[in-house]
């Protein structure tokens, strides 16, 4: 019998062997005793109320079949759809509450902990919210910003969703057509669990319709408003050194994992764990330092800003802790297995919860409160130290780990490619229309452990950047890509085609810009925007040679994004089997209908060739619909010269004396 391969990391391959040998159970072994109900996986039960479950199964199923109702199978398969949109679309937007209600804290000057970072994002922000910000106090700016962006939780009346305007006109303009500009986040959120009850809406297309404008409050609302806040409250990324895989773990420091979504307790740890007094507590209990990691997406927030080192995404919570060298683990929401407490027994690591939100049976719960941030910081960083002589002898220690450069943002890329006063996205649309840069791929979503973790996300990179396509990576997507050495400028030379191996030498960039955690996928909307703005491509979103990946989606908050990329414009295909694959009727909807209605799509396919293949098409005839040059690779056209990070300097050194600087 051959042998299941586990990751396509090595490092968590050897993990997970040895956990097998010592007889520990984690989520790649359940994944193979727990085989996914057919139906269920179909999208054909449905459970929503008491006269089921019905089970919508056979030859004619989508013409024959109904539940007990009369529910038709499509109706069926777009309900479960919607329930899924309507349950990603509350996480993401839950975690920008929090942070809404945070920068009105620090501007009401109710929190000593937290501040203002980046003012100049704060403008930008306010800008968009028509907020007028010259000659006036930063926290009644911060109040104003603050204030109107938590409308976009509850308006009850008239209205739409504030950062909708942020779109180019024209995809604005097929939203209003279709009745998809969201009102308010939760206004959706409960009108799609509304529609989805028993006897309420019965059409897949009007179901499905509704699951659009849920998921556009995701992606230009909640998710939108997290980034931006994150940004403001702790600066906006920039490109930052670090580390990822298991080798960031220390055998002589005190380790510390934070993990999750929400980065306010991450940043105050980052704070405070160099604190002289932390610092020789840690010592006294003869550790020779303390040693900060990240997990998941909380990862992902403090590497972009502070090169913080990643141990990797959603199927290494539990091999982080097998290596027997985590002190504590702390966790908030999403992607957070409750398995962890049970391989924690086997250590001596402390696992603890700290959202008010989400708690695990048999652990530790520290709630954060943000008026005493700083305060739950410390406490959190000592009980690490107090733990530390409690570290037994067993773990699978890994010593491998990679180079990552992270932190690239919207700002950061238009100021790469012109300088500080000439900062745009020219030189990118000019290499897509010369043909040197194919086009753009998103490569985000989650890891799976139902298949070798991590390497669709590898294929596809790989593959993809040979190709002469850029891509831009978030969320675990990135941590795959980190885990595996693939987020440096040295990957470019090494496996980039011609064309986007000189496109990226000449900015000074890797294949794959690392964008940030899975709430950011709102940053890749921005900055499609902006290339629509620039002009050369697309008027609007839709139609550019750009398509989403999500090739190991698990969570529903990736079907909330896919969805707002395809409402977007964009051809989004999810890896694995279709969860309305047992409707041809919504199958059709999301992947023909919505390309007509919005030049975007949802496709579901679980070969990674032809995920590559079907990218690959799409981005093609994305070209040749704009009659751009056709993509031969190393043929290029006439096409302004790219100029590296020296030249640029040169000009704003020349800029400069006349602006007054």
């Amino acid at each position: 019998m051959e042998k299941r391969v586990h990751s396509a990391t090595p490092a968590s391959e050897k993990i997970v062997e040895w956990g097998e040998e010592n007889k520990m159970e984690t989520c790649f072994d359940r994944a193979e005793k727990m085989k996914p109900c057919p139906i269920g996986r179909e999208g054909a039960c449905c459970k929503v109320c008491h006269m089921g479950p019905c089970r919508l199964v056979g030859k004619n199923a989508e013409e024959e079949a109904r539940g007990v109702c009369g529910a038709t199978l499509p109706t069926v398969a777009a309900r479960n759809m919607l329930r899924m949109i309507a349950a990603g679309t509350a996480a993401h937007s839950d975690h920008a509450r929090g942070m809404a209600y945070t920068l009105l804290s620090v501007a009401n000057g109710e929190t000593k902990d937290f501040k203002i970072t980046d003012v100049r994002k704060l403008y930008r922000v306010a800008g968009y919210l028509d907020i007028e910000f010259e000659g006036r106090p930063v926290t009644d700016v911060a109040r104003d910003v603050a204030t109107k962006l938590i409308e976009d939780f509850g308006r009850q009346g008239r209205g739409e969703v504030y950062f909708a305007k942020r779109a180019p006109k024209k995809t604005q303009e097929r939203w209003k057509k279709w009745g998809i500009v969201p009102r308010s986040i939760d206004r959706e959120v409960v009108e799609a669990m509304h529609r989805t009850c028993i006897g309420v809406d019965h059409d897949p297309d009007h179901l499905l319709l509704h699951g659009l404008r849920t998921a556009l409050a995701d992606g230009w609302a909640g998710s939108m408003i997290s980034t931006d806040i994150t940004d403001i409250l702790f600066g906006t990324p920039m490109p930052v050194k670090g580390e990822a895989s298991f080798g960031i773990f220390k055998e002589d420091e005190v380790n510390l994992v934070v993990h999750g979504h929400e980065p306010l307790l991450a940043e105050m740890i980052v704070d405070v764990i160099d604190e002289p007094d932390l610092l020789a507590y840690a010592q006294s209990k003869g550790a020779k330092g303390i040693n900060l990691g990240g997990m998941c997406c909380t990862a992902n927030e403090v590497l972009m800003r502070h090169g913080i080192a990643t141990a990797g995404g959603f199927t290494n919570q539990e091999l982080g802790i097998m290596t027997g060298l985590v002190d504590v683990l702390t966790v908030d929401v999403q992607c957070i297995m409750p398995a962890m407490a049970e391989v924690a027994k086997k250590f001596h690591t402390k696992v603890i919860t700290t959202s008010e939100k989400a708690k695990i049976p048999g652990v530790m719960h520290l709630e954060f409160d943000e008026h005493r941030a700083k305060e739950i910081a410390r406490e959190v960083v000592r009980l690490a130290i107090d733990n530390y002589p409690n570290r037994k002898v067993t773990g699978s220690h890994i010593t491998d780990k990679f180079p990552v450069i992270a932190g690239f943002s919207q700002e950061y890329i238009e100021y790469m490619q012109g300088g500080q006063w000439r900062a745009s996205f020219r030189p990118l649309n000019d290499a897509i229309m010369a043909g040197r840069v194919r086009g753009v791929v998103g490569l985000a979503g989650c890891d799976n452990p139902r298949v070798p973790s991590t390497g669709l996300h590898r294929f596809l990179a790989t593959e993809l950047i040979k190709n002469d396509v850029l891509i831009v990576s978030t969320g675990c997507g990135s941590a795959a890509c980190g885990t595996a050495g693939y987020l440096t400028p040295e990957m470019a030379l090494e496996n980039a085609g011609p064309g986007l191996r000189e496109v990226c030498e000449a900015i000074g960039i890797p294949p794959i810009l690392h964008l940030g955690a899975c709430v950011d996928n709102s940053r890749i909307l921005t900055i499609a925007s902006a290339m629509a703005a620039e002009g050369g491509l697309s008027d609007e979103i839709g139609g550019m040679p750009a398509v989403g990946i999500a090739p190991e989606w698990m969570s529903e908050k990736a079907i909330a994004i896919g969805c707002y990329f395809a409402a977007s414009g964009v051809p989004v295909i999810f890896g694995g089997e279709s969860p309305v694959e047992a409707s041809k009727e919504v199958t059709r909807i999301m992947t023909d209908v919505w390309f007509e209605r919005f030049k975007g799509a949802l496709h579901f396919e679980p070969d990674p060739e032809k995920i590559l293949a079907m990218a690959l098409d799409y981005i093609d005839k994305a070209r040749e619909a704009l009659k751009l040059k056709k993509y031969e690779p190393g043929k290029f056209g006439t096409e302004k010269v790219l100029m590296d990070m020296a030249a640029r300097r040169e000009i704003e050194k020349a800029a400069k004396p006349h602006l007054g600087f």
